[in-house]
């Protein structure tokens, strides 16, 4: 996706989301680890579903903050290629 929209502001939650991938991280290298000691393939499996919520509950936080600041400022703009660009990037997320 690109980021071509023109405007600059904090987002809120950026400490947030950087702490939850700091946290996914590690937990994902634990379950390589766990792959890498063959330890048994059904806890790999529960632990990888972990992995994948947490990053989708990230995902939540960014697009939480993405329509409090970003959408809304596209919006008093009449950004049309903001709104598209959120709308293919909620696409690729959901899939």
């Amino acid at each position: 996706m690109s980021n071509t929209h023109n405007h600059n502001h904090d987002h809120a939650h950026t400490k947030e989301v950087s702490n939850r991938l700091a946290r996914a991280i590690g937990h994902l290298q634990k379950v390589k680890q766990m792959v890498d000691s063959g330890e048994d393939c059904s806890d790999v499996l529960i632990q990888l579903a972990a992995v994948k919520s947490a990053l989708n509950n990230t995902g939540k936080v960014i697009l939480k903050d993405h329509l409090e600041h970003c959408i809304v400022h596209a919006v008093e703009e009449g950004d049309e290629q903001m709104l598209e660009e959120l709308n293919n990037a909620i696409d690729k997320f959901l899939k």
